[in-house]
């Protein structure tokens, strides 16, 4: 990994030998270091050194103007908020790994910002290696996630905690680059996406994935001590299972939110079934029409208004699906059952 003192040392030095306001981001907009000031700054420029990041406002204004993709400097034009700049994109080997940003009082000349030339590329050499060094974790990731004590011991991935993982659905439409995860964060790429982060990012990284999959997630509890990390991991995919199959914990699922679904995550596919076959005598509209009516505590009011039809409607189906099924809805055990066994039909292979 890149060292910080690094890299700080390198944008100082830029912004001493251009003698402008100097921010280094990585490529998800997340500020790694800045430079002395020189003038006056502007709102955009306060936030992203306060907030350690930019806005999705603030990206998407800026990358409109083509600074993914850009091999050299691009100007930013001056507008009502925001200050004329420069922004350097940092790219090693045609790949960008993050933006040099440069306040423009009318100075930086392309002959001003080429004496810079070697330092941007120094570092972007360092986000280079940064990234590089994370792939090469990545690929130990799962070892550590394993629930096979010897494959965690083989890990040679060292942590601090507290941490958490992340289980995404990758899309055969979308592709996420992961190497634009904040520094800290594990990820490698499979079915499901593996990503281990520090636990205060955790919530903002599936946020991330699941925008750029456009899929679900799921994420585990965090964990005080990184050697419970797959625990953590095991967590996330079977919130993961329940985020795909339940909508309202869509489209990402906490495991610390899911209450009695945990428990349903957890039973095996012989368990799920035989819980299942408990409401099998009733066909899609009666087992959708009592699922309904149980998940509002029997209130036969909002179930029939949920369901688009009168209440009278309702206490027919009700009362078929009793004779089906040889139970009571009215009595707590009998509800238990079939209520579980209505879940436990959505997971069930």
């Amino acid at each position: 990994m890149y060292n910080t003192a690094d890299l700080q040392e390198t944008v100082d030095e830029i912004a001493r030998v251009l003698g402008a306001s100097a921010t280094l981001e990585d490529r998800s907009f997340r500020l790694l270091a800045y430079g002395a000031q020189h003038g006056d700054i502007d709102t955009v420029r306060q936030e992203s050194i306060l907030r350690r990041r930019a806005s999705r406002q603030v990206r998407d204004y800026f990358e409109g103007f083509g600074i993914a993709t850009a091999d050299g400097p691009v100007r930013i034009p001056a507008s009502p908020e925001v200050r004329a700049r420069v922004c350097w994109p940092l790219r090693h080997r045609e790949v960008t790994y993050g933006y040099l940003w440069l306040l423009d009082s009318g100075e930086l000349s392309d002959a001003v910002l080429h004496r810079a030339a070697p330092l941007v590329a120094r570092a972007a050499a360092q986000l280079a290696q940064e990234a590089r060094s994370r792939q090469d974790l990545g690929r130990d990731l799962l070892a550590l996630l394993s629930a096979d004590p010897e494959e965690r011991s083989a890990a040679s991935i060292e942590l601090r905690g507290p941490i958490a993982a992340i289980a995404v659905r990758e899309s055969s439409e979308r592709v996420a680059e992961l190497w634009t995860l904040p520094r800290g964060v594990l990820a490698r790429a499979g079915s499901p996406v593996a990503v281990l982060a520090p636990a205060h990012l955790a919530g903002e990284v599936a946020q991330t994935l699941q925008a750029a999959y456009g899929t679900a997630a799921g994420l585990g509890a965090s964990r005080p001590d990184p050697s419970e990390a797959w625990q953590s991991w095991r967590e996330a995919r079977q919130a993961l299972r329940i985020a795909e199959h339940f909508p309202r914990f869509a489209p990402i699922a906490r495991w610390e939110d899911l209450g009695v679904h945990r428990l349903l995550a957890r039973l095996g596919q012989a368990d799920l079934r035989e819980l299942a076959a408990e409401a099998v005598a009733l066909d899609d509209e009666l087992a959708r029409t009592v699922e309904i009516y149980l998940d509002h505590g029997g209130h036969a009011q909002k179930a029939a208004a949920e369901l688009g039809i009168h209440r009278q409607t309702l206490y027919y189906r009700l009362g078929k699906a009793e004779r089906l099924l040889h139970r009571d809805l009215s009595e707590g055990d009998d509800r238990l059952v079939v209520h579980l066994a209505l879940k436990a039909a959505h997971l069930a292979l």
